[in-house]
């Protein structure tokens, strides 16, 4: 058996190192770069349904709208010379990128040493949901703030169509969000709206809450929304809606509801559907709509996100690709401390960020869905 001397050293295979060269952990904070870019892209899904720029060397984006002009006979000798009403007119909408948003853990080496399971895959997942959570919320109260406005459009008769409100059901119950016959109707009086704005049939989809969507799961006898062929699958899988008048529909626990994120429990009432709470929901279900942050104290959101009073009876979102619009200055990536810093401290800071924003763009693209009262939420 032969062994090696001080001055010729056992000759270590490092899986951390690429091509058998340079850092021992390069490819270590690779593998958790892509941890976390799984977690993100895995649940976030409003990122991929509505406009989304790159902005590169500016705090903001400005989008253009284009209203409509008017055809008429021409007179036999007279000079065209544009339409006398200066149609179309045109209005500007600004997406301000909000401050840097960030998710971070500190992993000791030692814990990382003893411990029995992979540390780095698992926060970097977690971070990965952290941030695409907080993005999807972002996105989803905003184009619950457009569905509530009028077009940026105001020339006199040349108005543009602004956002859509439906309620679904008609009684004082907030319960009447889970009825999935109220629910289909509703939809159905969605796709005639945005049929009758002129919004495009491509990209149109619907945000609900999983009690909402198990509901029409279970009531596939008699609206068909189930595709017979995986209608098994669908019933196991929850995935099984297709659609609903052209309307691809998601199941998200981020959608504004009742003041809450995805889901309220409680006593049944004009703002609460009155589901029972299963117990043992912990810190993150079921949580209140925060207040924007840069309204108190300069530090936040850029954009205005609205407060959890302005969604007391917000129940569900239906909209086209062009009702909001995202802008990313940072895209998601991932940081890791090394070097000095990691002696000094026996451990690195793992940290998730991205910089973003996201408005409303064409109110007309917007609905939203609201139960237990006759008024439509407010604008905000």
């Amino acid at each position: 058996m032969a062994f090696q001397s001080s001055t010729n050293p056992a000759q270590l295979t490092r899986p951390g190192q690429s091509n058998s060269t340079g850092d021992a952990r390069a490819l270590y904070l690779k593998l958790f770069s892509g941890e976390m870019f799984k977690g993100f892209q895995h649940n976030a899904i409003a990122r991929d349904l509505v406009m989304r720029r790159t902005l590169t060397n500016g705090k903001s984006l400005q989008f253009i709208y284009t209203g409509h002009t008017k055809a008429e006979f021409h007179t036999p000798g007279n000079s065209i010379l544009g339409d006398t009403n200066n149609a179309p007119p045109v209005a500007e909408k600004t997406i301000t990128v909000d401050d840097l948003l960030i998710s971070s853990a500190f992993l000791y080496e030692l814990d990382e040493v003893l411990s029995h399971y992979d540390m780095r895959s698992e926060i970097s997942r977690k971070i990965g949901y952290a941030l695409a959570q907080k993005y999807d919320r972002l996105i989803f109260r905003a184009i619950t703030r457009g569905a509530r406005k009028a077009s940026p459009i105001t020339k006199t008769n040349y108005v543009e169509p602004g956002g859509t409100q439906i309620r679904v059901g008609a009684t004082a119950n907030a319960s009447d969000a889970y009825d999935a016959g109220k629910l289909v109707t509703a939809f159905y009086d969605a796709a005639a709206a945005l049929d009758e704005k002129g919004v495009s049939q491509d990209g149109r989809v619907g945000v609900l809450n999983p009690r909402q969507y198990y509901a029409l799961i279970q009531d596939i006898g008699s609206n068909g929304l189930v595709n017979r062929d995986v209608q098994g699958s669908a019933l196991q899988g929850a995935e099984g809606i297709v659609e609903i008048a052209g309307i691809k529909i998601y199941k998200s626990m981020n959608i504004p509801f009742f003041s809450q994120y995805g889901t309220k429990y409680g006593t049944g009432s004009a703002t609460n559907p009155g589901t029972t709470d299963p117990g043992n929901t912990g810190s993150f279900v079921s949580e209140a709509i925060e207040d924007a942050a840069a309204d108190v104290t300069g530090i936040g959101s850029g954009n205005d996100y609205g407060e959890e009073t302005e969604f007391a009876n917000s129940c569900g979102l239906i909209f086209q690709r062009e009702a909001a619009g995202c802008v990313e200055a940072i895209a998601p990536q991932v940081q890791v401390t090394s070097g000095d810093v990691s002696t000094i401290y026996q451990g690195d800071v793992i940290l998730g960020r991205l910089a973003m924003g996201a408005d409303y763009l064409n109110p007309a693209a917007a609905v939203e869905l609201f139960a237990g009262t006759a008024t439509k939420p407010a604008a905000f």
